[in-house]
């Protein structure tokens, strides 16, 4: 059971109201994580557009939605975050990553997968370095992620695993609870929509 209280769209009105909206218009519907963390609703309502900006693929971004799934899943779990991995595997299908990849994601096979690029797999091992908080003595790996990516690219990757962090230690403070699946193919809908490449 959650630690905290879900907020319903049934009990809200004005800027949450409209926040609400905002996410649904985004994300197909409101997840629990949002429903959860409204209990400081400017700061929900601060997140929601950097949360959306840092693990999409838009015009401002240097990165795939691929990759950065691909970051969000191996961030999501060696924390062990059950929610944020269950989602992030969903948007991952969404963004084009296949069951296997996903099943190597969740061990170091990803090392050895035949279908991730090597880049892809040099963006996940930094994202494991920087959740395990050992990519600033890793002057190997971030040598090899210069010869890879641009310095915006790294930036970007980096802001990518770092939110995730964060974003996975408040589900597993929270206990949030997991949706349905059912409930969750909303969102896989509204990123499909968005054509994530």
């Amino acid at each position: 059971m959650q630690r905290l209280p879900k907020i319903e769209r049934d009990d809200i009105s004005g800027d949450l109201d409209h926040f609400y909206g905002a996410v649904t218009e985004l994300l197909g519907r409101v997840p629990n994580f949002y429903r959860t963390i409204s209990h400081a609703p400017w700061m929900a309502m601060l997140l929601l557009p950097f949360n959306a900006a840092v693990q999409r693929q838009w015009p401002g971004s240097r990165m795939s939605g691929r990759i950065k799934e691909l970051v969000v899943i191996k961030t999501s779990h060696t924390n062990g975050c059950r929610y944020c991995y269950a989602h992030n595997t969903a948007l991952g299908e969404a963004a084009g990553i296949s069951h296997d990849e996903i099943v190597a994601l969740s061990s170091d096979d990803y090392l050895t997968s035949k279908t991730l690029s090597d880049q892809e797999k040099l963006a996940v091992e930094w994202a494991e370095a920087v959740t395990l908080n050992t990519a600033a003595t890793r002057d190997d790996l971030f040598a090899e992620m210069k010869k890879h990516f641009s310095d915006g690219e790294i930036v970007e990757l980096t802001i990518v695993s770092a939110m995730f962090n964060m974003i996975n230690r408040l589900n597993d403070s929270f206990w949030t609870e997991l949706e349905t699946p059912e409930y969750n193919q909303r969102q896989w809908n509204a990123v499909k929509d968005l054509r994530i490449e």
